[in-house]
């Protein structure tokens, strides 16, 4: 078996490694957060406080980060990745980042004889915990059989689309629509309690139509419309993903007006101090400036 070194253990980073660390994987974790690694220690998972030294213990390197800059950065600087990892390696960058990013760091990897795939994370954070998380793959067939028993310990359902930057690209496509359609319900939402609707029996009819999507139907439930705004995901990243999809679309020539609409409604409710809440929170943002209640489900 391969030794495993996990680099980013934040919400979504933390499940995932737990799991492979239960599915009997062999890993070294870093990250800054202290008392995450302390935790994936307790699993029995070793650490190492460099990236470098992780490097150099490991075969596959996953990369978990926020954004990317900090993936560059990690990746490339004189104490990274690309500097310290044996010839043969592979870096898995599960982050969501720019795709011309992650073209870059592919190009630069293969120049040192290390493998690279893209494989960002769909679902929610929920489904990290449970190992049920959705994978958009991008790398080459050998790479990608490489990395697919990492995928199923922490997934259930995965997808190659294509080379290198394929997986990148795809999340780009998908976080638009997922995103976006927050800012959808939070007005809807709003404009039927301002109306005075039953909420329960207003969602029975919108679940009963082509309006409803994923957030509205499976996330919203157990987030914000039970009084849970807690991140999940957070408004601030929603807002870096909605500006990932502008940039690149904008270097594309695809116009996005929608998208750009959406980002600065939720640019609206950071500053309004949302930006660390659950991203189903842009409905009480929403509700707060318009002076509506707040819609919640009753308590069962």
């Amino acid at each position: 078996m391969e030794q495993i070194g996990f680099i980013g253990l934040g919400r979504m980073g933390r499940p995932m490694a737990s799991n492979l660390v239960r599915k009997g994987f062999r890993l070294t974790v870093n990250d800054i957060n202290l008392d995450a690694v302390k935790e994936l220690e307790l699993l029995q998972a070793s650490s190492a406080p460099t990236v470098a030294e992780v490097t150099k213990k490991s075969d596959i390197i996953v990369t978990m980060l926020p954004n990317s800059a900090v993936v560059e950065d990690v990746i490339t600087r004189m104490d990274g990745i690309i500097a310290n990892a044996k010839p043969g390696s592979l870096i898995l960058d599960m982050s969501t980042i720019d795709p011309n990013t992650t073209d870059r760091l592919a190009q630069a990897a293969a120049a040192k004889g290390i493998g690279f795939v893209d494989a960002p994370v769909g679902r929610l954070a929920s489904h990290a915990d449970r190992g049920e998380s959705l994978f958009m793959v991008g790398g080459s067939v050998k790479d990608f059989e490489r990395v697919k028993p990492l995928l199923e310990a922490m997934g259930t359902t995965i997808y190659h689309c294509g080379d290198v930057g394929t997986g990148t690209r795809t999340k780009i496509v998908n976080n638009f629509l997922a995103v976006s359609s927050c800012q959808m319900n939070a007005e809807a939402l709003a404009l039927s309690q301002r109306f005075g609707l039953n909420l329960e029996r207003t969602l029975d009819v919108l679940y009963g139509t082509t309006a409803v999507n994923g957030q509205l139907k499976i996330a919203w439930p157990t987030k914000v419309l039970v009084d849970d705004i807690e991140p999940g995901f957070t408004i601030d990243l929603a807002h870096k993903d909605l500006t990932l999809v502008i940039d690149s679309a904008n270097a594309a020539k695809v116009p996005m007006p929608m998208a750009a609409a959406a980002r600065e409604a939720f640019s609206t409710a950071r500053s309004r101090g949302f930006g660390g809440k659950d991203f189903s929170a842009m409905v009480d943002a929403l509700c707060d400036l318009a002076g509506i209640k707040k819609p919640r489900l009753p308590k069962k």
